[in-house]
């Protein structure tokens, strides 16, 4: 457990974006990359965006939106200058539209089975990424576009925006990791409601039963949750990060075993914070009555 737990912290180094691949084709060098990432400046220095631009498919997850995003989380996963990660749509009124269908509709059943699996791989990376991850839904969040935003762990949704696991209405049920996290967020019954009825819910009622932290009314723009979500990561900013690293390892472990494990794990990760630069920097404005200036060390 405790090397679990060092692994999670482990000494980072700076992002850089990929470099081409050599063997790409022309045409494909030429399409506009589907996954982008910046990072923002000013008061959201720390904040880290990816941008999910598939316009032609709604964000479906196709296997060049699979590959570029798994490819981002590798690279950011080890930057230390990333507090918060945010997942955003490029595309209006969509969130992720889930699976591409039509991609999936070409695959053999061996196919099939590998490009599900490795579907699944990305939402858990997604949910093991070191640092607080939010999603911002200003659209449709349908399927496997859902199973993302359910692998973060905070979502701010438009009150107008519209998401289930609608998978049994296509003859599928979730396999991204639908049957697990969403039980775990909401509880069992509700959750096999919604799983077994395929149903769509509002970002106002998916706040309302806890599934979103965050639902705001839609702008002209299109862009509200995304506002919000940056306002919340702003609140997030300030704290010390190794300290919130910490605390996201010791809630996400913790909810795995029974509750005497859970509190050796919270101890463990409290363990790892007493030597800490931002430990000290904080007892220390405590002491002297002013904000404290946390390094990350």
């Amino acid at each position: 457990m405790q090397r679990v737990l060092t692994r999670a912290l482990r000494l980072t180094r700076p992002w850089r974006p990929p470099a081409a691949r050599s063997c790409a084709s022309a045409a494909a060098a030429a399409r506009d990359p589907e996954i982008q990432v910046r990072a923002l400046e000013g008061p959201d220095q720390g904040v880290t965006e990816i941008l999910m631009n598939r316009p032609h498919a709604r964000n479906a997850l196709g296997n060049v939106f699979v590959s570029e995003l798994l490819e981002a989380l590798a690279r950011l996963r080890d930057d230390r200058q990333v507090r918060v990660l945010l997942f955003r749509s490029g595309v209006k009124g969509v969130f992720c539209a889930g699976a591409d269908l039509k991609e999936r509709e070409q695959m053999s059943e061996a196919e099939v089975g590998v490009f599900v699996q490795r579907l699944r791989g990305l939402m858990n990376e997604i949910a093991a990424f070191p640092a607080p991850t939010i999603a911002a839904m200003d659209g449709y969040a349908l399927g496997g576009g859902l199973e993302l935003a359910l692998a973060c762990d905070l979502r701010v949704a438009a009150s107008s925006a519209v998401m289930g696991l609608i998978e049994t209405t296509r003859g599928l049920l979730p396999g991204a990791g639908g049957t697990q996290r969403l039980p775990r967020c909401l509880g069992v019954a509700l959750a096999k409601e919604l799983i077994f009825t395929g149903r769509r819910l509002s970002g106002t009622q998916a706040q309302a039963l806890g599934l979103v932290n965050h639902a705001v009314a839609q702008n002209e723009e299109g862009n509200a949750a995304y506002h919000r979500a940056r306002e919340l990561a702003q609140e997030i900013l300030p704290q010390a990060p190794i300290a919130v690293r910490l605390g996201k390892v010791a809630i996400d472990r913790g909810m795995e075993v029974d509750i005497a494990s859970g509190m050796a794990i919270e101890g463990m990760c409290y363990a790892q914070n007493i030597p800490t630069q931002d430990r000290l920097e904080g007892m220390a404005a405590f002491r002297e009555k002013r904000p404290p200036r946390f390094v990350g060390e």
